[in-house]
């Protein structure tokens, strides 16, 4: 059966691999995107997945470019929030600017995704909602204090969202990956990269398209009775 995805920083790294698995399992899937028009031109070129950009961050924003969406594809069945930046430094010395940056971007606009949905997924009676967190939102990291209080707000986020819309018929879960090779995480140097792969018990970096498969799998009927949970894929890296 088609249905209609939509995947939020869906044109490159982790995004670009959920929505390529989105597609390849036969869902209609729109991509969106903030700032690199080049990048987003490539992916949609590369795997005929549309993408449109606008800022998650803003309410509004949020609210008139899923309608449009869903006047031009139907209604939006799943919902992936997976935007998302990082601002690092010690608290000690992080501003306010990449405090509010960090929340505004991975949590703020969980929110407004949702909310711009949820009505839709409600009164169709179907609908599954996926937050792409992190480990450090689960076990917090230093000079991440932004990032891990974002990623850790998406699981509690998620947790009522999964409890006041499971009569409904919609499902909302959290995929929380370790590290994972994307292109940000190659660029890391060789001897830290080390020290952290050392730290995995199955010696190696995640594949994006691992990430993928969980989001197909919680995004399909088969996980129906799946719900307020977080999956954990960081090659046992964190159990929690």
């Amino acid at each position: 059966m088609t249905r209609i995805a939509l995947v939020t920083g869906g044109t490159r790294g982790i995004g670009a691999a959920i929505a390529k698995a989105l597609a390849d399992a036969g869902h209609q899937v729109i991509a969106t995107y903030q700032g690199n028009d080049e990048a987003a031109s490539a992916f949609s070129r590369d795997t005929g997945i549309p993408a449109r950009k606008w800022d998650v961050t803003d309410f509004d924003a949020c609210q008139s470019e899923v309608a449009a969406i869903e006047q031009e594809f139907g209604g939006i069945d799943v919902l992936v929030n997976n935007a998302g930046i990082t601002r690092d430094g010690m608290l000690h010395k992080m501003g306010i600017d990449d405090w509010e940056a960090v929340i505004q971007t991975n949590l703020t606009s969980a929110f407004n995704m949702t909310r711009a949905v949820i009505n839709g997924m409600r009164d169709r009676g179907f609908g599954r909602i996926i937050q792409i967190s992190s480990i450090n939102g689960q076990k917090g990291q230093m000079g991440q204090a932004n990032y891990a209080a974002a990623k850790a707000g998406l699981i509690g986020f998620t947790k009522s969202v999964a409890q006041e819309n499971a009569r409904k018929g919609v499902t909302a879960n959290v995929i929380a990956p370790g590290y994972v090779g994307t292109d940000m995480v190659a660029a890391v140097p060789e001897n830290v990269l080390e020290k952290i792969i050392g730290q995995i018990p199955v010696s190696r970096l995640g594949q994006v398209e691992e990430i993928g498969a969980a989001v197909v799998y919680l995004a399909g009927d088969a996980a129906g009775f799946v719900t307020g949970s977080t999956l954990s894929i960081n090659g046992g890296q964190y159990m929690s």
